[in-house]
């Protein structure tokens, strides 16, 4: 899709109509606050007859009867309602709101056909007309998202391409306001690349296309990728993912892209499971819902779109990207229940169920990034378990790790991104539900506690390195209903992991 042009207003406002103006009102009880001479009478009579009280997700609409309001030009004038800031009100729940209040617009945007619009932005406590930028941008961009690629236009229709330009109006200082802007847009466009790659059906996208891309955002962004194949993994011993790929008929690849600062720094190692389909190999899975496995990619989609952030922002730190990639099929020479595998570095594993493949390929990749790179701490996402689902719903990403600092560093980058995490424990009790009697370990531990003890398989293979893991199985796709969060892939992930690295602090030491 092409993405929208967002501008900051200078000079005269009526110069060019548009096709929507939008300003904003918190929630107000008694009376209403102060704001645009004019549209603040037209909100008046609104509030007098109940009709609007600046509540989230409350709006209205005018038709200005000369299509002029204090000289501005528009069709339409939409007044949002923001909703409730309290003296408890945190500045990353003003964030959370002000991305609602941008995918608000979008949706108002579609549904009269805008392509033009001009917003003026609210001015807010606790948040500065940077952040309240950066977010607004967000929530529009994500919230103007839409992937039409195999769809014939309606011909009854009139096509609707999205927002072609956003013209924000604002009192803060423009330097402050042009900079969160761009960090709203950087994000946005990361987060909506990373939906593009999941929502792509699995015959359109391979183990291949993500070095495709790899090797794009190398040329573009002055990183290097390299991409290893089937003949590299078999070489050095990568039987997890080779495991895996067994029963396919499209050949492995190994996404490695590598971002380095320009003095000597701190490395970030991020591991993304590249699961380009999964039908559960000859576990396999039930029928229904399966096209939906076309999703279990989206932790490799979110590491890669990550690195065109980073390609923009040139982030004070070194960052290392890799995702394992290939699909789970049951063809005649599909990995068995029972069988045992050797990973990278040599711990062996016995293949209990064959649809517990996404901790087989991240083992590999976790193994040798983190002897290759020595890395000062490693994440790794994943849409690894049903179980982080059943645990957490669709409402938070299950957080696990070996080091206190670094989950508190992800929780509170989270928050800022409205991407919430949970951590759960992890320890001995859990690790002994995969010990095997024929390996060194097995891929499942039983029914219970499945989200921790697929963590448990990974801890394995990180060592004394500082290690996170993401398991967003319920919060890459059909996330918490949001205004910029469309049915089907999110894009969860991409915007924590910026916020983490955009302000990256010194971490040391070993695992708690």
């Amino acid at each position: 899709m092409d993405f929208t042009q967002f501008l900051l207003a200078s000079g005269d406002l009526g110069e060019d109509g548009c096709d929507v103006f939008v300003t904003c009102f918190t929630q107000f009880e008694k009376e209403v606050p102060e704001g645009h001479r004019a549209i603040g009478r037209l909100v008046e009579q609104a509030f007098q007859v109940g009709d609007f009280s600046g509540k989230s997700g409350e709006r209205i609409l005018f038709y200005p009867e000369s299509g002029q309001v204090d000289g501005i030009r528009a069709k339409r004038i939409a007044v949002f309602g923001i909703g409730r800031i309290e003296a408890g009100t945190t500045a990353a729940e003003i964030r959370e709101m002000m991305r609602k209040l941008g995918g608000g617009i979008a949706g108002l945007a579609e549904k009269a056909k805008a392509s033009r619009i001009m917003v003026r932005l609210p001015v807010l406590d606790r948040i500065d007309g940077g952040q309240t930028a950066e977010c607004l941008v967000e929530g529009l961009a994500l919230g103007d998202y839409r992937f039409v690629k195999y769809k014939k236009p309606d011909p009854e229709e009139k096509a609707y391409p999205g927002l072609r330009e956003v013209i924000l109006v604002s009192d803060s200082a423009e330097s402050l306001v042009r900079r969160g802007m761009a960090r709203g847009e950087n994000a946005a466009k990361a987060a909506c690349l990373a939906r593009d790659m999941a929502n792509e059906p699995a015959n359109k996208w391979t183990a291949e296309d993500f070095a495709l891309l790899g090797r794009s955002l190398a040329g573009k962004y002055a990183m290097k990728c390299r991409v290893m194949d089937q003949k590299d993994m078999k070489r050095l011993g990568m039987g997890g993912i080779l495991a895996v790929n067994q029963g396919s008929s499209e050949p492995p690849r190994l996404v490695i892209l590598e971002y380095k600062a320009q003095q000597k720094k701190q490395t970030l190692l991020l591991v993304g499971k590249g699961l380009t389909f999964d039908s559960g190999g000859l576990s396999l899975k039930p029928a229904a819902g399966m096209e939906d496995m076309k999703y279990d990619m989206c932790g490799g989609a979110a590491v890669l779109a990550f690195m065109q952030a980073v390609g923009i922002e040139r982030p004070d730190l070194n960052i290392i990207a890799m995702i394992p990639a290939t699909d789970n099929m049951s063809g005649s020479s599909a990995v068995k229940p029972g069988d045992v595998i050797s990973h990278y570095g040599g711990i062996s594993s016995e293949i209990v169920n064959t649809d517990a493949e996404g901790r087989l390929i991240l083992a590999d990749a976790l193994a040798y990034g983190i002897k290759k790179y020595r890395p000062d701490c490693v994440i790794d996402l994943a849409t690894l378990t049903g179980a982080a689902i059943v645990g957490l719903g669709h409402h938070y990403t299950c957080l696990l790790s070996n080091n206190d600092t670094l989950v508190n560093r992800l929780v509170q980058a989270g928050e800022r991104s409205g991407e919430p995490l949970w951590r759960l424990p992890l320890g001995k009790d859990y690790s002994q539900q995969i010990d095997s009697r024929v390996a060194d370990i097995k891929n499942v531990g039983g029914k219970g506690a499945g989200t921790i003890t697929a963590a448990a398989y990974l801890e394995k293979f990180v060592g004394k390195t500082i290690w996170a893991h993401l398991d967003i199985a319920g919060t890459a796709w059909d996330f918490t209903e949001k205004s910029y969060i469309p049915k089907g892939p999110s894009g969860v992930g991409v915007r924590t992991l910026l916020e983490l690295v955009r302000d990256w602090q010194k971490i040391d030491g070993s695992p708690d």
